[in-house]
């Protein structure tokens, strides 16, 4: 298989641009509504939640589905008005309020009891977070992504060249912007939170997509080495097609197991590997699609399709 990623670079640049321009639009939407552009878990705003099941293991407890504003009525019952309040797969709740103490909790599942049924106690979630913590986690999230920003640059530069590593950081915020996008539709749309887990998930997909661009960028600086007259847009296409058999192995291989880990994995890691699978999707797609051809507009708009001395030397070793 031979694909032109020079050819048709304005399809890919507009078909990036349209999913980065939506997730904006949810991002700007979910600022105004929910004070952030993800709504954000208890591990950074600090507070209470509780998820609880109904235990269903007697016949006809769980005929009728839980009523949100039966939910909603027990705990404005107990001064909780400006708690958030989600309906799970029906017979489950959500609901995430300021700290509570071990006297709160009791009542406020208590009064749910009394008007929904008894709770399956193994399936009761509770989960509570000082807003310190929450606080020192997120700027903790935020200092190790701009690190691993800075690191990244640094790295390519001393390996490749400058334009090489601002065109990847081009490409990764490309990843990140559609990635933290998707979850802010998803966190308007479905309640989905973006946790500690989330900021793992995105310094992970930083990773991937770095490595799967280096490929690319050795293959191209290879090629430079040997054929210097070369169009630029013909090394890249050259480049790109030389190892895009291994970009989708290694893609398809790490999203078989991702897809796994979010069937069966669990709640807990659902969302951490669906980040995961936009993300890695993403870093292919913009090593591919994005970077590349970025590099050669670059190179032909600057007459840089020749290989430097730094270049040359570090294809010699």
């Amino acid at each position: 298989m031979k694909i032109s990623v020079i050819k048709q670079r304005s399809l890919w640049w507009t078909l990036s641009g349209a999913m980065i321009l939506i997730g904006i639009i949810a991002m700007v939407i979910s600022w105004q509504t929910l004070g952030a552009p993800l709504r954000p878990s208890l591990d950074f705003i600090g507070g209470t939640r509780l998820q609880l099941e109904r235990d269903c293991t007697e016949a006809q407890k769980c005929d009728q589905p839980i009523q949100l504003a039966t939910v909603t009525q027990v705990v404005d019952g107990q001064g909780l008005g400006t708690s958030s309040i989600q309906i799970v797969d029906q017979q489950g709740v959500s609901i995430r309020t300021k700290a509570l103490n071990a006297d709160q909790r009791t009542k406020l599942q208590t009064a749910l009891s009394e008007k929904l049924g008894a709770f399956d106690p193994k399936k009761t979630q509770i989960d509570t977070v000082g807003p310190t913590l929450g606080r020192e986690l997120f700027s903790n999230g935020l200092l190790a992504l701009v690190v691993s920003f800075i690191g990244i640059v640094i790295y390519l530069s001393v390996r490749f060249q400058s334009d090489y590593a601002v065109i990847a950081i081009i490409a990764l915020f490309h990843d990140v912007l559609i990635t933290t996008g998707f979850f802010s539709i998803l966190g308007l749309v479905q309640g989905v939170e973006a946790d500690s887990l989330f900021v793992v998930a995105i310094l992970t997909i930083t990773g991937f997509s770095v490595t799967d661009t280096v490929v690319i960028y050795d293959r191209i600086r290879e090629i430079l080495h040997l054929h210097p007259n070369d169009p630029i847009n013909k090394i890249v296409d050259d480049a790109v097609n030389q190892t895009l058999t291994r970009s989708l192995n290694t893609t398809f291989t790490v999203l078989l197991t991702l897809f796994s880990l979010f069937i069966f994995g669990g709640e807990t890691l659902k969302n951490f590997a669906l980040a995961l699978i936009i993300g890695f999707t993403m870093g292919a797609y913009s090593s591919i699609f994005i970077a590349s051809p970025l590099l050669a507009l670059w190179r032909s708009r600057t007459s840089q399709s020749t290989p430097s001395k730094t270049t040359e030397s570090n294809a010699n070793v």
